[in-house]
C-alpha cells in the first residue's frame, strides 16, 4: 500500500472514532477532494476564512459526484447530534407536498378553502376564495404584513387563524415570506392523509434515504408546524440535497417524481421585480423564489433557514454544500462558499498536494469553538460558591437560583413552578447533558413551542470574571443557540443578566435575588 493510501485510510479512521460518525446508520459514499476534481487547498481556505469571520460554524459537508469529499463539525456539535434548521424545514414541507400530488391526493391548483370549509371566515374575499396549494408553495399567497407571529402566539387554531387574516393582494402576484403558509401546506398534508406529515414522510424519504431519530415540532391540534422545527442530522440535510441534484433518484430507484424536483427547484416568482441588476447580482435572496427553497447566484439552489442553515444544492458542478452555523448575516456566510470553495470544483483532477490534504483531514477532525477562558490575572477560578436566592417578580417565572461552584464544576439550579432546572457548567470545559429548561429560539413565542420534542441537549462552561462575577455560557446542541448568565454579587444580594447569542444587543432588565440565609 503506498503512503498516499495509507495516509488516507489513517486520517478516515482518525475522522471515525474522534467524531462519532461511526455511530451514524446509511452513511453516504465517501471519497477524498481531489478523487473528485476537488481542491483540498479550496477547502482548507475557506476553513480560514471561516475562521477569521464573524459566522459561528457548527458542521459543513461537501458532496461532489455522490461522496462526501469533507466534512466536519466544531466541537461541541457532533455528527450523532440534530440540529435546528428553522426554514430548511419548509423544503421537506413541499416535498410531503410532491408526494402527496404524485399519488392523486390533491393538486397545486386545489384551493385552500376547499381543504377547510368548516373554518372559513363570515366573509370570504374573493382573494382567498381564489387562494391555491401553488400559491402557498409559492410564498405569493397576498397577505400583508406577513401574519405568522400574531396567529401562532395568540390562537389555539392556526389553520382558523390563517383564513382569517386579509388577503390583500391578488394570489400569485407578490412574494411575501409567509411562514405560516408554509404551515397550511403541513395542515393539507395531514388532512388529506390522515397523518402527520413527520410520520407521511418516514415510509417515503426518511426510511429509502436511512433517515432516523429526525423530530418535529406540532402545534396545539397536533399538526407538524410545517415552516419550522424539523431537526434532522448534518449528514441527513446532505441526503435530501443529493436526492434532489439526482433528479429524485435513490440507489437506482425513482422515490421522488423528477418532475417534482424540476417543479419544485425553477422559479416561481420574483423576490422583488423592482431590484435593480447590481442588488441582483450581489444578492442570494433576490434571485427568485422556488416551492419553498431559494434560487441562489451561480444557478444553484438551496433550503434555507435562519442563522444560516443550508443545504445548497449546485447542479452545474455536480456537488452539494451543507452547513449548519449561526449568523446574523446570512449573505456574508453563503459568500464565503461562492468565494472560497466555488472555484475549487474542476472538470478535471488537480495536482494533488499531500501536505496540504493531510493538513485540511486534520483541520476537520478537529474543528471546535472556544471554551469561555478566564481572564489573564483571575485568581478567582477556584472559587467556592454555596448560595440561594429569592428572586424578584420577572417574566421568565424563575422563582429562587442557585449557585454551587467549586474549582472544577459549577451546578446553577432554577426553581420555576414545579420545575428545578439543575445545570452542569465545567471550569474551562463543556459538560454535557439534558435539561427541561427551553432555549432561545427565533419562534418561542409559539403556542406549543417545542412540543413533541425531547428534552434539550445542552453543554456548560462557566468562569470568573472579577472576585464577585460569575459567567455561565449555555449551549443547546441542537439548536444554533447558546445562552449567557452574568451573574454579580453583592453582600446580600444577586443582579443577573440573560441574553442568547442571537439578539446580543438586546438588554432585558436583570433578575435581582436576595440571599436567603
Amino acid at each position: 500500500m503506498n503512503l498516499k493510501r495509507i495516509l488516507g485510510v489513517y486520517a478516515l479512521l482518525f475522522l471515525f472514532l474522534n467524531t462519532g460518525i461511526a455511530q451514524l446508520k446509511d452513511l453516504l459514499p465517501r471519497s477524498t477532494p481531489e478523487a473528485e476534481s476537488v481542491s483540498s487547498k479550496a477547502i482548507l481556505d475557506f476553513l480560514d476564512a471561516a475562521a477569521k469571520s464573524k459566522h459561528e460554524f457548527h458542521s459543513i459537508m461537501i458532496l461532489r459526484h455522490g461522496k462526501v469529499i469533507a466534512e466536519g463539525w466544531w466541537s461541541p456539535y457532533k455528527p450523532q447530534l440534530r440540529h435546528t434548521m428553522y426554514s430548511v424545514s419548509k423544503s421537506f414541507t413541499a416535498t410531503a407536498v410532491g408526494f402527496a400530488i404524485n399519488e392523486k391526493r390533491l393538486s397545486v391548483n386545489d384551493k385552500v378553502l376547499s381543504f377547510f370549509p368548516e373554518y372559513a371566515p363570515e366573509t370570504v374575499s374573493e382573494n382567498l376564495a381564489a387562494l391555491t396549494v401553488k400559491d402557498l408553495l409559492s410564498m405569493s399567497v397576498g397577505q400583508d404584513p406577513d401574519p405568522t407571529g400574531p396567529v401562532v402566539a395568540t390562537d389555539t387554531n392556526w389553520v382558523k387563524g390563517f383564513l382569517a387574516k386579509p388577503v390583500l393582494n391578488k394570489p400569485g402576484t407578490k412574494f411575501l415570506y409567509n411562514s405560516l403558509g408554509t404551515y397550511m401546506l403541513s395542515a393539507i398534508v395531514q388532512k388529506v392523509t390522515g397523518q402527520r406529515i413527520l410520520d407521511y414522510l418516514k415510509p417515503r424519504l426518511f426510511t429509502p434515504l436511512g433517515i432516523e431519530n429526525m423530530d418535529w415540532e406540532i402545534d396545539p391540534k397536533g399538526i407538524n408546524s410545517g415552516g419550522w422545527g424539523l431537526r434532522v442530522r448534518t449528514e441527513d440535510m446532505a441526503k435530501f440535497g443529493q436526492l434532489f441534484l439526482q433528479k429524485g433518484q435513490w440507489k437506482g430507484k425513482q422515490i421522488l417524481p423528477a418532475s417534482w424536483v424540476e417543479e419544485a427547484s425553477t422559479k416561481k416568482i420574483d423576490q422583488n421585480p423592482d431590484a435593480t441588476p447590481e442588488a441582483k447580482a450581489s444578492s442570494d435572496w433576490l434571485q427568485g423564489y422556488c416551492y419553498q427553497m431559494w434560487r441562489s447566484k451561480n444557478n444553484a439552489y438551496r433550503g434555507d433557514g435562519a442563522f444560516g442553515q443550508y443545504i445548497i444544492v449546485m447542479p452545474d458542478q455536480d456537488a452539494v454544500v451543507v452547513i449548519t452555523s449561526e449568523t446574523t448575516d446570512m449573505q456574508g456566510e453563503i459568500n464565503l462558499v461562492w468565494e472560497y470553495l466555488l472555484p475549487g470544483f474542476k472538470n478535471e483532477k488537480p495536482n494533488e498536494d499531500a501536505a496540504i490534504a493531510t493538513q485540511l483531514k486534520k483541520r476537520l477532525a478537529t474543528l471546535t469553538l472556544t471554551t469561555p477562558q478566564p481572564a489573564k490575572d483571575s485568581v478567582f477560578t477556584g472559587r467556592h460558591l454555596t448560595a440561594t436566592y429569592k428572586l424578584n417578580s420577572n417574566d421568565r417565572n424563575f422563582e429562587t437560583i442557585s449557585f454551587n461552584t467549586n474549582r472544577n464544576n459549577c451546578v446553577l439550579s432554577i426553581k420555576s413552578g414545579t420545575e428545578t432546572y439543575n445545570i452542569k457548567f465545567g471550569n474551562n470545559s463543556w459538560l454535557e447533558s439534558t435539561t427541561n429548561k427551553l432555549g432561545p429560539s427565533l419562534v418561542a413565542r409559539a403556542k406549543n413551542h417545542f412540543a413533541g420534542l425531547p428534552p434539550p441537549k445542552i453543554v456548560g462552561a462557566y468562569r470568573w470574571t472579577a472576585t464577585n462575577t460569575l459567567e455561565l455560557t449555555l449551549r443547546y446542541i441542537e439548536s444554533p443557540h447558546t445562552e449567557t448568565f452574568t451573574a454579580v454579587f453583592n453582600e446580600n444580594d444577586v443582579s443577573i443578566h440573560i441574553k442568547n447569542s442571537f439578539e446580543p444587543n438586546k438588554k432585558d432588565p436583570p433578575l435581582v435575588g436576595i440571599l436567603q440565609k
